[in-house]
Protein backbone atom coordinates (compact mmCIF):
# COMPACT_ATOMS: atom_id res chain seq x y z
CA UNK A 1 0.00 0.00 0.00
CA UNK A 2 1.18 3.24 -1.19
CA UNK A 3 1.69 6.23 1.98
CA UNK A 4 0.29 9.72 0.72
CA UNK A 5 2.87 12.21 0.81
CA UNK A 6 2.71 15.18 2.88
CA UNK A 7 1.77 18.64 1.18
CA UNK A 8 2.55 22.25 3.28
CA UNK A 9 2.27 25.33 2.62
CA UNK A 10 4.21 28.34 3.35
CA UNK A 11 6.38 31.46 2.85
CA UNK A 12 9.71 31.55 1.46
CA UNK A 13 12.60 33.23 3.93
CA UNK A 14 15.61 32.61 2.11
CA UNK A 15 16.81 32.05 -1.66
CA UNK A 16 20.61 32.56 -1.09
CA UNK A 17 21.27 28.64 -2.17
CA UNK A 18 21.87 27.72 -5.28
CA UNK A 19 18.71 25.28 -6.20
CA UNK A 20 17.27 25.58 -3.08
CA UNK A 21 15.05 27.65 -0.44
CA UNK A 22 13.91 27.80 2.74
CA UNK A 23 10.25 27.37 3.71
CA UNK A 24 8.86 28.27 7.01
CA UNK A 25 5.53 26.76 8.12
CA UNK A 26 3.36 27.57 10.35
CA UNK A 27 0.91 25.16 12.52
CA UNK A 28 -1.95 25.99 15.06
CA UNK A 29 -1.61 23.58 17.64
CA UNK A 30 -3.66 23.12 20.51
CA UNK A 31 -2.29 22.51 23.97
CA UNK A 32 -3.42 19.03 25.50
CA UNK A 33 -4.20 19.94 28.98
CA UNK A 34 -5.09 23.72 29.09
CA UNK A 35 -6.67 23.87 25.42
CA UNK A 36 -4.46 27.39 24.62
CA UNK A 37 -3.88 27.64 20.34
CA UNK A 38 -0.55 28.50 19.79
CA UNK A 39 1.79 29.04 16.92
CA UNK A 40 4.23 26.46 15.71
CA UNK A 41 6.85 27.42 13.23
CA UNK A 42 8.63 24.91 11.55
CA UNK A 43 11.57 25.76 8.66
CA UNK A 44 11.55 23.28 5.93
CA UNK A 45 14.80 23.06 2.75
CA UNK A 46 12.80 22.79 -0.64
CA UNK A 47 14.30 21.89 -3.69
CA UNK A 48 13.55 24.52 -6.04
CA UNK A 49 14.99 22.81 -9.66
CA UNK A 50 13.99 26.16 -11.59
CA UNK A 51 15.36 28.78 -9.26
CA UNK A 52 11.98 30.78 -9.30
CA UNK A 53 11.35 31.11 -6.07
CA UNK A 54 11.98 34.48 -4.62
CA UNK A 55 11.52 35.68 -0.68
CA UNK A 56 8.56 36.28 0.24
CA UNK A 57 6.50 34.11 -2.18
CA UNK A 58 4.09 31.68 -0.54
CA UNK A 59 4.67 27.93 -2.04
CA UNK A 60 3.50 24.38 -1.61
CA UNK A 61 5.89 21.99 -0.57
CA UNK A 62 5.55 18.63 -1.23
CA UNK A 63 7.44 15.59 0.92
CA UNK A 64 10.10 13.67 -1.66
CA UNK A 65 13.46 11.40 -1.25
CA UNK A 66 16.30 12.74 0.56
CA UNK A 67 17.88 15.14 -2.11
CA UNK A 68 20.84 16.13 0.18
CA UNK A 69 21.73 15.80 3.60
CA UNK A 70 19.05 18.30 4.54
CA UNK A 71 16.23 18.68 1.82
CA UNK A 72 13.82 15.88 1.48
CA UNK A 73 11.05 18.73 0.00
CA UNK A 74 10.74 19.97 -3.06
CA UNK A 75 8.53 22.86 -4.29
CA UNK A 76 5.36 22.10 -6.03
CA UNK A 77 3.35 25.08 -7.27
CA UNK A 78 3.80 29.43 -6.22
CA UNK A 79 0.48 30.35 -4.87
CA UNK A 80 1.40 34.01 -4.97
CA UNK A 81 4.14 36.04 -5.22
CA UNK A 82 5.75 38.22 -3.44
CA UNK A 83 4.89 42.26 -3.98
CA UNK A 84 8.85 43.25 -4.74
CA UNK A 85 9.66 46.78 -4.23
CA UNK A 86 11.19 47.65 -7.43
CA UNK A 87 9.73 49.02 -9.93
Amino acid sequence: MRERLRVREGFVTSDRMDKTVVVEVTDLVRHPLFGKVTKRRSKLKAHDAANECRVGDRVRVIESRPISKTVCWRVSTIIERAVSAEG
